[in-house]
């Protein structure tokens, strides 16, 4: 069987079709307060976040953390996380986006580095998780890159060409995992990166989410 000839998305979750900022910020509050730091504002956030995590917390701390504080912050803002996403709900004008490109006869998929077992009662929750060929989310330890789980969660697709995928996202690590396999990516401000951090990668930066599966549709054509 050959490749499919339509484009594919590969969409981001938390900050992307996910619109959690709030629980987000919260609970990385929360996390920091354990350890007796500061607060962060959320434009603090959008300046500095990275990945791996930790790398993040070293540019707020000035140094990395010991493997006990992460573990500790860790588990801070993932409790505290569950507590509060309840609060959030989809990005605006997700659900007519996925219709749209699905009636069209494309496809698209969910990968995600928010935990597995979480993440697809979450999507299904939202009677949304139909009008994917995949749900994916990470299945082992925090804190690590979105490059390998790309490799792994492709391959899983089997048909899905890589050189007409289009990685949405809202971080610069969805940009890295989408070149690491050889595919595309858009990235959106909406969600933990600033605008100034995404230009940086190289890609297509947008403003909203119909404005990035518009550009998906020019580069999968």
């Amino acid at each position: 069987m050959g490749m499919h000839n339509a484009a594919h998305i590969v969409w981001d979750w938390n900050g992307t079709l996910f619109h959690d900022n709030d629980a987000i910020i919260g609970a990385t509050n929360a996390a920091f307060a354990e350890l007796g730091l500061e607060p962060i504002t959320l434009e603090q956030y959008r300046a500095l976040y990275c990945v791996p995590v930790p790398k993040f917390y070293e540019r707020l701390m000035g140094r990395l953390p010991t493997d006990a504080e992460w573990l500790v912050m860790d588990d801070t803002f993932h409790r505290y996380y569950t507590q509060h996403r309840i609060r959030c709900g989809l990005t605006e004008g997700v659900t007519e986006l996925l219709t749209h490109w699905g009636a069209a006869g494309r496809s698209q998929s969910i990968l995600s580095m928010y935990g597995h077992e979480e993440l697809v009662p979450l999507v299904r929750g939202f009677g949304i998780e139909a009008h994917f060929l995949r749900v994916d989310g990470r299945t082992g330890p925090s804190g690590g890159s979105k490059a390998e789980h790309m490799v792994r969660h492709l391959r899983s697709l089997r048909r899905v060409d890589a050189g007409r995928t289009v990685v949405i996202g809202d971080a610069a690590d969805d940009a890295v995992a989408a070149l690491h396999v050889g595919a595309h990516a858009v990235l959106y401000t909406g969600g933990s990166h600033s605008r100034a951090s995404l230009e940086t990668v190289g890609v297509p930066v947008v403003d909203t989410l119909a404005e990035a599966v518009a550009e998906a549709e020019r580069i999968g054509a």
